[in-house]
């Protein structure tokens, strides 16, 4: 039986739906909200000496913010011209001139007076850079140069010593493809990509629950279905046309749920601006929020799966799809049995929802022929993040919601072919196509005609840890190749993270500005090398949507503000290889765009239809409309697993907080604005509960110290509506409260969640003045998560 295909972008409903409005003021005036019109003539502003191109690019490129997928003005969703703010605030990222020679070669230190958003703004690299121990200034340097000096060093380390990372700013399918061969034809497994820190537990879980990391349905199955769940996302703010199609899913009837600590404002009430309706009157968003403890999921769920089978047993079949259970399924009594041996007492007081608000959720979905479970880092980013989403697939499987129109588990990708990358290879566990199992091993050694290291590779945390190893150690990292990150800004514990970087032999920095982490130091030098865009990519290139369709993005010809001297990615790894090992580099040379394309649809037989993607607009979906057709899943014996889990002990005693990290005007740690246009909160405003903040005499606006053994954290606090017990704070500006070494045990995210104290700042200055608070030292903190 042959895959359905997506049928396409579907019409919206041009019938107003009052009942959906925020308010009937127009513009939402006298309300915190975003202020779409005046920032997007702001960005025409910032745009104006290189508007031709700017415009090319929205209208003819494949938008590089979010996995939403938009090609030109157009998805695959809802017919009609889409733009938003996110995509809006990294145009300009493509379309700037150059650094100025003056600020480029200045004194280091001048340099570093600048924070990322400064840095981002003084343009583009435009050509090679390179800075030496005790040199003050970046040097230019040629193409030859830089890369002889790499190859170089790599030639005289062991490849357990050397890796690379890829960010996914921006970056098509065709270059991780190709640093990933390029890696293992260099010997190194250390390979790894920015997903490792965002959605690495979704494609594990999804993997051990039902056979494939990817997400099962389209956004198109949101419009209908009867419930569509949002768990720890903001799809809104991340995905801001997402909004348009819960704005026609609502008008279809669906129920919108969102599971979240804090009752986020843009989950609530959002003006979408190319919705005239929604434009003027707003749209209420969310029908229901259920206020979760953060790392409450999974009580929570257990919860909803207690109530389930006590329906079942007063009448059989009233909560679980047996049918569906029966062919399909398996695990189903283990499972069964795990969650009645929970008591209601700890699922309450971990989940922090009462009783009769989670039966009141286990009763809608039991009662839901379809519903759609979306997911973003509030469940991804946990030291337990793979069973919180195995927990979500357990649910799912239970009532058949699955496989088919209007059913489906959808990690909520927040960077544009992020996707791509584990499905290309950059990742120490996988090859495209498969894993590291022998028979894929195999094939792919036959494809590629060299034999690939057999050696287990490291994951970003674990190499950057690595770099401090002792001098003798064999996997002592001494070299590291960066596609864009910045891990200073990304990665728990900045303070190591600086260390860690400065203790590099040779740091490589490809990528199209500087960040903060380009002009840390390193030992003997720091390269630096100009990157083109995706839209300058010869040939083009493709990426990967949240819902599996590959766009093709064409390069888009009229740049102003041309780098002569930056290259496209993939070509810079091949030269690269060229040079370590020109004597066999013809087994990884590619002539053309095309070729990369061409053995891509070989390498992952999902993605056979690549390479018939030639201009703009061409698109296809691998795996077809919905993952798991008619329950079969791509798993030995065809059926899902569920999979029985333990509530975590968050080790938190009664005075202690939780906290958690979040997003405000930006785009992964790229800031956009100090000042959040959905709630009016500024990078350091801490978010907590306004009973917290009665209990501690705190009052809104006051000084206060976050601080555990691990870092001190000094904010405002900010009163919002969030589960008591639980604060947030912005990310990266929080990250020094989070150790270094914890990580998730299936997939290697790191934690970004730990308990905490709360004080006034006066009290626990005072305290301080009188019992020094003693800091733990990094070196001797070897606890692992």
């Amino acid at each position: 039986m042959g895959k359905t295909l997506h049928p396409g972008p579907q019409k919206k409903s041009i019938i107003p739906a009052p009942k959906h409005w925020v308010s009937p003021i127009p513009f939402g005036l006298g309300k915190i909200k975003p202020k779409h019109i005046r920032d997007t003539m702001k960005v025409a502003w910032e745009n104006i000496d290189n508007l031709g191109y700017a415009t090319k690019i929205i209208t003819k490129g494949v938008c590089d913010g979010c996995a939403l997928g938009v090609s030109g003005l157009y998805d695959q969703t809802l017919t009609g011209p889409h733009v938003c703010t996110t995509r809006l605030n990294v145009l300009r990222l493509n379309t700037m001139p150059a650094i100025k020679p003056e600020i480029l070669h200045a004194d280091i230190d001048e340099l570093r007076k600048f924070d990322s958003t400064e840095l981002r703004k003084l343009g583009r690299i435009p050509y090679p850079l390179i800075r030496r121990k005790g040199e003050r200034v970046f040097s230019r340097i040629t193409w030859d140069e830089a890369m002889d000096l790499i190859a170089v060093k790599m030639r005289k380390l062991d490849p357990k010593q050397y890796a690379f990372y890829l960010t996914a700013r921006g970056i098509t399918n065709e270059s991780y493809y190709v640093a990933g061969k390029v890696a293992r034809f260099l010997r190194t497994n250390h390979i790894d990509n920015a997903s490792r820190i965002c959605h690495s537990p979704s494609k594990t879980a999804l993997k051990r629950s039902i056979g494939v990391g990817a997400s099962t349905s389209n956004y198109l199955d949101w419009i209908g279905t009867d419930v569509l769940l949002f768990w720890g996302s903001v799809a809104s703010n991340s995905s801001p046309v997402s909004s348009k199609y819960m704005l026609e899913a609502k008008k279809k009837g669906t129920k919108i749920i969102v599971v979240n600590p804090y009752r986020e404002p843009a989950m609530d009430q959002y003006w979408i601006p190319s919705n005239p309706e929604s434009a003027l009157f707003g749209t209420k968003i969310a029908d229901d929020f259920y206020q979760v403890n953060i790392g409450g999921d999974i009580a929570f769920m257990h919860g909803i799966m207690k109530h389930w089978f006590d329906m079942e047993e007063n009448v059989s079949g009233s909560a679980v799809n047996h049918e569906f259970v029966e062919a399909h399924v398996n695990g189903y009594e283990e499972l069964r049995k795990k969650v009645q041996e929970q008591s209601w007492e700890a699922i309450i007081k971990s989940s922090g929802v009462s009783k009769e608000r989670i039966i009141e959720l286990s009763e809608l979905l039991a009662n839901a022929k379809n519903a759609v479970y979306a997911w973003a880092m509030g469940l991804t980013m946990h030291s337990f993040a793979t069973d919180n989403i195995s927990q979500v697939a357990n649910l799912a499987l239970l009532r058949g919601h699955l496989g088919r129109k209007h059913t489906g588990l959808m990690p909520f990708r927040g960077h544009s072919s992020v996707q791509g990358s584990g499905e290309m290879g950059a990742d120490p566990f996988v090859l495209p196509g498969g894993g590291w199992d022998g028979e894929n091993v195999e094939r792919i050694e036959q494809l590629w005609r060299f034999e690939l290291p057999k050696w287990q590779g490291d994951i970003v945390g674990v190499t950057l840890e690595n770099i401090v190893l002792p001098e003798d150690h064999e996997r002592k990292v001494k070299l590291y190749y960066l596609s864009g990150g910045n891990f200073l800004e990304t990665m728990p514990d900045p303070d190591f993270i600086e260390k860690a970087l400065s203790e590099l032999e040779i740091r490589v920095h490809q990528d199209i500005i500087l960040n903060t982490s380009t002009l840390v130091d390193a030992k003997e030098a720091v390269i630096v090398l100009p990157a083109k865009t995706r839209y300058e990519q010869e040939d083009g290139g493709t990426s990967t949507s949240t819902e599996r369709m590959v766009y093709f993005s064409p390069e888009i010809p009229g740049n102003k503000n041309r780098l002569e001297e930056a290259r496209t990615e993939w070509r810079i790894y091949i030269d690269l290889a060229k040079r370590v090992k020109p004597e066999t580099a013809h087994l990884v040379d590619f002539a053309d765009g095309f070729a990369v394309r061409e053995e891509i649809a070989k390498a992952n037989p999902d993605y056979d239809g690549i390479q018939h993607l030639k201009k703009q607009g061409d698109v296809f979906q691998w795996g077809g409309a919905w993952l798991c057709e008619d329950g079969i899943c791509p798993t030995p014996d065809g059926k899902g697993n569920v999979i029985p889990v333990d509530i975590p002990d968050l080790n938190k005693k009664p005075e202690q907080f939780i906290v958690t990290s979040r997003r405000g005007k930006q785009f992964n740690s790229m800031v956009y604005n100090e000042v959040d246009p959905l709630n009016g909160a500024r990078r350091y405003d801490v978010l907590m509960s306004v009973v917290d903040g009665q209990k501690l005499s705190i009052a809104e606006g006051e000084g206060i110290v976050v601080y555990n053994g691990f870092g001190v954290f000094q904010g405002t606090a900010k009163f919002v509506e969030i589960s008591p017990g639980n604060i947030e704070v912005h990310f990266p500006e929080g990250n020094f409260l989070l150790p270094r070494g914890r990580y998730e045990k299936f997939a290697g995210i790191p934690d970004y969640n730990i308990t905490v104290h709360v004080e006034k700042a006066e009290r626990y200055h005072a305290r301080k003045d009188i019992a020094y608070l003693d800091k733990p030292i990094p070196e001797f903190e070897t606890e692992v998560g």
